[in-house]
This record gives structure tokens, sequence and C-alpha cells, in this order.
């Protein structure tokens, strides 16, 4: 087990609210970091059937068992308890009495919202980023075994071979938490649908070419898409909306969160297979892409990510605003580093100034060599050097 970043946001919201809901994928880590934050405290899990009964029939007195004090672990298997939750915080309103741990969905979501508004903080356990991971003993050092064996913890930590962890944790979203949220009649055509979106990570979204490759509506596609953003297996990165020129593009860009998992659904079996692959690059790109996200919401942020393309003109593979400051950041998997990484660099810099912007652009190159170094167009950054941007 590891230390998590979140903790500190954890323990600072305990002492804000009563009641602190944290979410985020089915297997990261949430209930390991509630039960080492707050190792005292009553644990339930309403994962086990007789106890979510026991919630669901009754759940004032399920709630007078816990009424002290009470880590309640994957409370999503019964959102209603939460409009129960509200009339005993309400009695007793001290704060860090209760910690709610849920892989998020929509029934979950709207009875926070409507129970618990002003009552609860609402934080996101994403799998460990890359300083996290190397806490693990056995934690690989080199980029493509990284990127090929994903961050879910229980790899790490109980020494699971991914590809086995990956294919049983894939088989368990589908089959349990897929149904639970939509109708699927078809269970084989929503994992082709998965497969369709990892070999489409680091793209803009197109749903009708998305939905006629998985033979399902535009529609359909648009709600699963959802399905999957809101269990964290994606993430839709929106483009960047100021008007720089008229024929900025407004699609958003598919993310997966976890490079391993995109492995997984691509057929790649080894490392070295990764390394030769034509998605390499895209693969990269999402991994740099989720480690910005985990650093922003680890410390209890809401990032505000953006994409940027021109249909002739430059393209930024991820913008970074931070107040008055824009992070823009070109991804590149190769490992020399080459005069061509800063050519949209230049041009983006260039449009920005010329509109008189008021934000400050500083440009960084992420790529996966070894060396970081200042260049005159933009600061370079070895991949294992990403601090740099999440402390900026």
């Amino acid at each position: 087990m590891i230390r998590r970043v979140l903790e500190k946001k954890l323990n600072e919201l305990m002492g804000y609210y009563p009641v602190v809901l944290v979410t985020g994928p089915r297997q990261s880590g949430k209930t390991t970091l509630c039960l080492m934050a707050y190792p005292d405290k009553a644990y339930v899990s309403l994962e086990a059937l007789d106890t979510r009964d026991f919630a669901q029939t009754d759940p004032r007195g399920f709630l007078a068992e816990y009424a002290g004090s009470a880590i309640i672990d994957e409370v999503q298997h019964v959102p209603e308890l939460v409009n129960y939750l509200q009339s005993e915080i309400d009695a007793r309103p001290r704060t860090g009495r209760f910690i709610l741990t849920g892989s998020q969905h929509l029934g979950l979501s709207q009875s926070i919202s409507q129970s618990l508004a002003g009552r609860c903080g609402i934080l996101a356990l994403l799998p460990p980023n890359l300083n996290e991971l190397l806490e693990f003993p056995d934690a690989p050092e080199e980029l493509f075994t990284i990127l090929w064996q994903g961050s879910y913890p229980r790899i790490y930590d109980r020494g699971i071979p991914a590809h086995q962890w990956l294919a049983d944790y894939t088989a368990t979203y589908v089959q349990g938490d897929v149904r639970q949220v939509i109708n699927v009649g078809d269970l084989q055509t929503f994992s082709a649908f998965m497969k369709l979106c990892a070999g489409r990570t680091a793209q803009e979204i197109n749903l009708s070419s998305l939905g006629g490759d998985a033979g399902i509506s535009h529609n359909t596609a648009r709600s699963w898409l959802s399905v999957l953003e809101t269990s964290y297996i994606i993430h839709r990165l929106p483009a960047w909306h100021v008007n720089i020129r008229k024929q900025v593009v407004k699609a958003p860009k598919l993310h997966f969160f976890d490079s391993g998992l995109v492995c997984y659904l691509l057929g790649i079996r080894e490392p070295g297979q990764l390394r030769l692959h034509p998605l390499r690059g895209a693969i990269f790109e999402s991994w740099v892409f989720s480690e910005i996200y985990k650093g922003r919401v680890h410390r209890g942020e809401h990032p505000s990510l953006f994409h940027y393309r021109e249909a002739r003109g430059p393209e930024i593979d991820l913008l970074v605003e931070n107040g008055q400051d824009l992070m823009a950041i070109e991804i590149k998997s190769g490992s020399t580093i080459v005069a061509d990484f800063f050519k949209h660099l230049r041009s983006f810099f260039q449009r920005v100034k010329t509109r008189g912007e008021t934000q400050k652009v500083h440009s960084y190159v992420v790529y996966g060599g070894k060396d970081t170094q200042r260049r005159s167009d933009a600061q370079v950054l070895s991949w294992r050097h990403l601090d740099t941007i999440l402390e900026g």
C-alpha cells in the first residue's frame, strides 16, 4: 500500500463538511485511501448483497448502526441512501462524520446534488500518477513498460500480471457496472465499442464514424461514451473556446485515463510490441494528459484542460489554463528532440499575441527522452519530469 496525494485534501475537507464523497473508477484505491487515512472509523461495504439489502429495505435502521461515524463503501449500489443521510446530518451536523466512496454514475451524482448540497465535499481518486506509482517496490522505471502495464494499483500491490488483471477488470466492468447504468442488450457489441474507442485515443471524436464502425446509431454512440466518461474510463477533452480564427476545430478529443487498459483493448501483449506500434504516439499523448489531469484532481482542483487545432494551422495537444497563465504543451513519444517539435508552439504563441490576449503563454514539449532542457521556443521536459507542469 502507498500513501496517496489526495489524502491531504481528504483531511482538509473532513474538517469542513459532515460528509465527504470520494469517487473514481473501480480499483483506483478509494477504499485503501480511506482506511489508511481513518483507521478508527467503522467500515461497511454495500458490495455485499446482505448489507446492501439492509440499506435498501431499512435505510434508517442501517444508518442508526453507524450513526456516530463511518466509511460507507460502494454507495453507488444504494444511491437512495443519501436521501436518508440528509436527515441524519441535519440532526447532528458536526464535521468529519461520514466518508462515502463510490464509482460515480448518474444516480449517485443526482442523489448527492439533490440531498447533500452544501453538506458534502466531493473528491475524485484516479489510479496513481507516476510519482505515486514509483512508490511500489517493484514498479518499472522504463517508459514503455509503464505505459503497457498502466497504473491500477492492484497490478503492483498484488503482483498480478497486467494483462491478466486488465482482462478480468474489463470483463467485470462490462458485465457488472455497464449493466447497472444502461440496458445493453448485446454486451459483445459494447465490448467491441470499447476497443474501437481505444483505437481512437488522443483523436478528435466523430460520433458518426464511431457509431458506424460499431454498428450502432449516432445517439447510442453518444450515450455509451457518456457511460465510459462517467465511470472514469475516458475523458472528452474539449477544444479551447477562444476564436482566434474562424477555422478553429471545436470537436473534443477522446483520451483514456489508463494506458494499460488501452494496450489491453488493442491487443498489445508486451511492452516491446508497444514500442513499434502505430498508436504509440497516441497512447503516450493520452498518458501525459492523464498524468496532468491526475496531478490537478488529486490536489482537489478542477482541471481546466483543452486541446487546440485549426483546420489549416497550428495544433496544440494540450492546453492548461491556470489563472492568467496558459500552458501550451506538445507531446511527442520520440526520444530524440528535433526542430519539428516546436513549430506549432511558435505559431500558436503568435496567434495569441496577435489577438491581444492577456493570458501569458508558457510553451512546453513533453517527450519520451531523458533530458530536460530550456530552448528558446519552449521548455523541453522528459516524461519523468512532469512535475514542472503540475507545479505551474
